[in-house]
């Protein structure tokens, strides 16, 4: 059988079993990352589209409200994200080289899990939630299996080097504003500091039924998985994926590296964090101007972001190391053995609470009372995750998932 051969059922079982191949320090940062990623999504559950990156679009932004948007923006836009982007690479990496050990082709398998993966992305986004993030990471799976052999340096230079042309095209588009068409430069900022009328619109339509809702959640779906891919998921989730290949293969996310991950929070608390909060003064100074703030102006994050998120690992690879709050770290390992079937559950929960066709709460609720809510479903999955784990092999959307790929159904009770 030559290596682009499809594997079998049980070759790919034996090579990939999960119960010997998981690591516990990853399956709990990914934990930490399914339930982060909720704490910027929420914003997008509950607003209208251009608050998410425009806080002065909509809601109150003061006293206690202004404190949830800052620490929102500051320790989780993009940090969790990334985290999970890092996480997904090394999964990659992880699952080629116990096929390697094993003596058997993995090329079939992956290609199947990514189009499953893929399906279940645009199930989510069309039927959902405009802001889904697996059909973006699938698509990057497809593009980085083809670079699992490379070493650990050139993974590096291309990740950086992905990652520096997102933020580059960001920072064209933003200097060349002054000579876009006028129409297309006022329709821009239309969207990003919408009138009152298209305010209302938006509420009305995500207040309303299913049917009503896919005026937004249609279109909004269509331009994130195909101008936003091009321009900017591409990059940076692809090389985030391809620092996560190389951080495997280094062996960062054993909890091993004690000495690195104490570099990494250094790193968060004095570089990351205080360029987060630089970026945030210069939106603010140039008052939010759409152009400077989602161009320019979000490079501060853009870039902090990583150093921050490498410091959220950090201290949860050191926790793992030192057997830190060994309840909690067992609830999160559970979170992040079921994290698809998580991730799709947040949206279930949050469209059910703030559409229409659940308690139509699009709107009405304040940054404060969107943390309560994040709170409260860390809270429920926490619980949830591991009491699922202890009468289940995988969690529901996991084990579909591995039926579609293995091309066989998946034993699930215990």
């Amino acid at each position: 059988m030559t290596s682009d051969e499809t594997p079998s059922y049980s070759s790919v079982q034996n090579a990939l079993s999960p119960a010997r191949d998981r690591i516990a320090a990853i399956d709990t940062l990914r934990g930490v990352a399914v339930l982060g990623i909720l704490a910027m999504n929420i914003q997008s559950f509950a607003m209208i589209g251009a608050a998410y990156f425009f806080p002065t679009a909509y809601g109150d932004l003061t006293g206690a409200n202004f404190v949830v948007w800052l620490l929102s923006a500051v320790l989780a836009h993009r940090k969790f994200m990334t985290i999970f982007s890092l996480l997904f690479g090394a999964g990659l990496i992880l699952q080629w080289q116990r096929a390697e050990e094993a003596g058997r082709p993995l090329a079939g398998f992956w290609y199947r899990r990514m189009f499953w993966l893929l399906v279940i992305g645009l199930v989510h986004a069309y039927v959902f939630w405009l802001g889904d993030i697996l059909v973006p990471y699938a698509l990057c799976g497809f593009l980085i299996y083809l670079m699992r052999r490379l070493p650990t340096g050139w993974l590096v230079i291309i990740g950086v080097l992905m990652l520096a042309i997102g933020s580059g095209l960001s920072v064209m588009a933003g200097l060349s504003a002054p000579h876009w068409p006028p129409e297309a430069l006022a329709e821009f900022v239309a969207d990003w500091q919408p009138s009152a009328e298209k305010v209302a619109e938006e509420l009305a339509a995500m207040r309303g039924g299913w049917l009503a809702q896919n005026q937004v959640r249609l279109p909004g779906s269509l331009f994130m998985q195909t101008f936003v891919f091009l321009f900017s998921s591409l990059w940076r989730v692809g090389g985030c994926m391809l620092l996560g290949m190389a951080l495997m293969k280094g062996g960062y996310l054993t909890g091993e590296k004690p000495r690195a991950y104490i570099t990494w929070i250094v790193l968060a608390i004095v570089v990351g964090l205080p360029v987060s909060l630089l970026g945030v003064r210069s939106d603010f100074a140039h008052d939010w101007e759409p152009v400077y703030a989602f161009f320019l102006g979000a490079q501060y994050g853009y870039w902090a972001s990583l150093p921050v998120a490498f410091g959220w690992m950090g201290l949860v690879l050191l926790a793992c190391r030192g057997d830190w709050l060994p309840a909690l770290r067992r609830r999160l390992t559970a979170v992040g053995r079921t994290a698809l079937s998580c991730y799709l559950l947040q949206t279930v929960l949050c469209t059910t609470l703030f559409y229409g066709h659940g308690f139509g709460q699009f709107g009405h609720v304040s940054r404060v009372g969107q943390a309560g809510v994040t709170l409260a479903i860390w809270v429920f999955l926490l619980w949830l995750a591991p009491w699922w784990l202890s009468r289940f092999r995988f969690g529901p959307a996991e084990w579909l998932w591995r039926t579609l790929s293995y091309r066989q159904r998946q034993p699930l009770r215990r």
